[in-house]
């Protein structure tokens, strides 16, 4: 058993934590939100009273949270940040699975290296349901042995665990993972109102596509159209999914790597901008796969 602090609860957090706890680990969480709090609890969670707290007497800390900013305000000093770096023994083991800017993952990367704790920037695949089920695909940057030493512990919340290279590495391929999503979504839901404006049923053109050459992850795991799958955000009202405004965050983060390497990404430019513009009609919080609506009028059939 290892004593891990968990610092961020939300829709991928909890369950990567709740997973943790079932597998015999002590986990003492911190979410800002008391509901969070909540369902940690009934998972087998320690709930400590902050940030602080949580990661007190651990050598392994795992933060999960939104953007660049939170996670070098949660582990550095900088700007008035808590410095959690400060708290934890030499010879710790940090995992950040945010997916955020190389940059922000780089400089917490260095300020644990030169007090002897060990860093990896680790961002997740596999969605809200990956995290339930245990099944995520874990996208590692940082020391090769530092990697081998996390494995264990990552294998209790993914199934896939791939060591992308050094320090930044993992947010790099993250990037170039999501900005591809994007795309295929924007497409597969394109594709999908095209037929059903001409009278096709979407369940089965989307098993008529599953089975040629249009066939993505999109399109087979995660479909778009309301009740053409059953456990997919868009049967449950697009709720409880990725949420679109992340994805505009992380398409965000693309576009400022690509400008970095001076590479050119049209496609992944559009896809940013219509999920964009999805979110600026009040659809920031539902799931990415709700950029079908972009597509769709009242007239619609389905």
């Amino acid at each position: 058993m290892t004593r891990i602090g968990f610092i961020g609860l939300g829709n991928m957090g909890g369950p990567m934590a709740a997973n943790l706890a079932r597998a015999g680990h002590a986990v003492q969480v911190f979410d800002l939100v008391p509901e969070s709090l909540e369902r940690a609890i009934k998972a087998g969670c320690i709930v400590a009273g902050d940030a602080r707290e949580a990661v007190s007497g651990c050598d392994l800390a795992i933060s999960m949270l939104p953007a660049g900013e939170h996670v070098r305000g949660l582990w550095l000093s900088e700007g008035g940040g808590q410095d959690l770096l400060g708290v934890l023994p030499a010879g710790a083991l940090v995992i950040d699975c945010s997916t955020i800017d190389v940059a922000s993952a780089r400089a917490v990367g260095a300020a644990a290296k030169a007090r002897g704790i060990r860093f990896l920037d680790a961002p997740v695949s596999g969605g809200v349901a990956g995290a339930a089920a245990g099944t995520l695909t874990f996208i590692v940057g940082g020391e090769s042995s530092d990697f081998e030493a996390a494995k264990p512990v990552l294998a209790c919340m993914g199934q896939n665990l791939f060591h992308a290279g050094a320090l930044g590495a993992g947010q790099i391929a993250k990037m170039c993972n999501n900005m591809l999503l994007a795309i295929h979504m924007a497409g597969t839901a394109e594709a999908l109102a095209l037929g059903v404006k001409e009278g096709l049923d979407p369940g089965v053109l989307s098993t008529i596509m599953g089975k040629s050459s249009g066939n993505n992850w999109s399109l087979e795991r995660y479909n778009p159209w309301p009740g053409v799958m059953e456990n997919a955000p868009a049967s449950r009202g697009y709720e409880g999914g990725f949420m679109t405004r992340l994805m505009v965050k992380d398409l965000g983060l693309a576009m400022a790597l690509a400008e970095h390497a001076h590479s050119a990404v049209p496609m992944g430019a559009l896809a940013r901008n219509l999920f964009n513009l999805h979110a600026a009609k009040g659809q920031g919080a539902k799931d990415f796969s709700s950029i079908l609506e972009l597509y769709r009028d009242n007239t619609d059939p389905g």
